[in-house]
């Protein structure tokens, strides 16, 4: 009977795996090299994970770093947003630690197997999917806070998640990140009287 994978291993060979893709992209990535930059083989890493493309979208699941992460563990630590004007406040910790450089430098790859995961979804699975639903659901919960029915709650979070999703992308093509922070500050400009209007205290 063939021993199981050892998950101290299994994860150590993830945090590397996500180091090596961080540095060299996804675009070009093939096993052998990666399995000797991290001093294995290729048979093992498929031992552990079935299949390049498994192993790279667990690797950035796994990413303690990720802005939703922390985002949860603020709203663990200090609780939700109780009024609208805790709600800015809230949206713009959230938009500042998107600027911090390990996360900016980040962005390229996670745009990069999202768009695989798109494309390819047989392979890739539905991380693009997942990710949009979990932004959405934990921001749908903060309006829920401020009084807002499921609907409109929902509505406003699938506006903020989409609209910051786009913001983030465009300044990976023209370097216009000035542009982009302004434009979500306009964002939340035009928002803000909506969400006392809607429930908010």
């Amino acid at each position: 009977m063939p021993r199981p994978p050892d998950p101290a291993k299994r994860r150590a060979l993830l945090d590397h795996v996500r180091a090596y893709v961080m540095r060299n992209g996804l675009t070009d990535l093939s096993l052998r090299p990666l399995a000797q930059s991290l001093g294995t083989s290729d048979r093992m890493l498929l031992y552990y994970f079935g299949t390049k493309e498994r192993m790279v979208a667990e690797a950035l699941a796994l990413y303690e770093r990720r802005p939703l992460l922390r985002t949860r563990a603020l709203l663990e630590m200090v609780g939700p947003p109780a009024d609208v004007a805790g709600l800015r406040r809230f949206m713009e910790e959230l938009w500042r630690r998107f600027s911090e450089p390990d996360v900016r430098a980040a962005l390229p790859l996670f745009l990069e197997v999202m768009s695989a995961s798109v494309l390819h979804p047989d392979r890739y699975g539905p991380v693009m999917r997942d990710v949009v639903t979990e932004w959405t659901d934990l921001l749908a919960s903060v309006f829920r806070g401020l009084g807002m029915d499921e609907n409109l709650a929902r509505t406003h979070a699938t506006l903020l998640t989409d609209a910051s999703f786009g913001l983030l992308i465009a300044p990976l093509a023209d370097g216009h990140w000035e542009r982009a922070d302004a434009a979500f500050h306009t964002l939340l400009d035009a928002l803000e009287s909506g969400w006392s209007a809607a429930g908010g205290r």
